[in-house]
């Protein structure tokens, strides 16, 4: 059914953005059949939050409000900024969300792109790819013993795996997601990009089902171009494409006409 391609990228871009706001569209978003809902990260840009940055709440602590608020719909960060997060706070916080949700998270994941970023807290640019990796074999280990490398006893532990889903459009991105990936997000490709790299990562995966979503912007202007993107999405071999609908204002409204829109696909 459509539902189940049809996501959400919670609006997280504007200052002034009323608190209570993400959790009310993603009751919305419940109500009109979205599948998932994530939310954007970014710690300290170098630029003001807007058209670029989004991420002015705390995912993860947003997406905790978010999941007493609603009951089916699956949350998630895109993407969550891995090397720019302290490792044990970070299992702590997602094995966390993980039991506040009912076990309905997804940990998007991704390296950052931006270097100023990570200089303004002191972070190693070049190696945040290494960086990640760690950091999500830690995970890994965690949820799966309970047992620190010093031998620390962690908790609260998953009933079952935490999916992760890599973002980014970089071969790295894909070998990651091959690795240790139950998805894979691109990140602003076309629908001839996505179909290409999935391609590349259905080669990469050895036969292990990898779920492709793809994101697209719809800011409530021209309907019927955008449903035909949305199926482009599809037809190139995304499972899933999560839309982000433009400015705040208005924003439930524009992901309600366009749920209708696709509703017959």
């Amino acid at each position: 059914m459509t539902e189940h391609f049809l996501e959400v990228v919670l609006p997280n871009e504007q200052p002034d953005l009323d608190p209570a706001r993400p959790a009310e569209l993603a009751r919305l978003a419940e109500d009109l059949g979205y599948h998932a809902a994530w939310l954007p990260d970014h710690l300290i840009p170098p630029g003001a939050f807007g058209d670029v940055f989004g991420g002015v709440y705390e995912p993860l602590v947003t997406l905790a409000h978010v999941a007493a608020r609603t009951e089916r719909i699956r949350l998630g960060t895109s993407v969550l900024i891995v090397p720019l997060r302290e490792p044990f706070a970070l299992a702590k916080q997602v094995a966390t969300l993980d039991r506040l949700s009912g076990h309905r998270f997804d940990l998007g994941v991704g390296t950052g792109w931006n270097e100023p970023e990570f200089a303004e807290v002191g972070a190693d640019f070049r190696t945040r790819g290494k960086r990640t990796d760690a950091t999500l074999d830690l995970l890994a280990e965690l949820f799966r013993a309970g047992r620190g490398p010093g031998g620390g006893y962690f908790e609260p532990r998953p009933a079952g795996p935490v999916p992760i889903t890599v973002g980014g459009n970089s071969d790295a991105a894909l070998r990651r997601a091959a690795r240790i990936g139950a998805g894979w997000m691109s990140a602003g490709l076309s629908p001839a990009g996505v179909g290409e790299r999935a391609g590349k990562l259905t080669g990469m995966t050895n036969g292990r089902e990898t779920r492709v979503t793809a994101r697209m912007e719809w800011n409530g202007v021209d309907l019927e171009a955008a449903i035909a993107r949305f199926r482009a999405y599809i037809l190139a071999g995304a499972d899933a494409v999560a839309v982000h609908f433009g400015p705040a204002e208005d924003y439930g409204q524009r992901m309600a006409v366009f749920a209708e829109g696709v509703a017959d696909l």
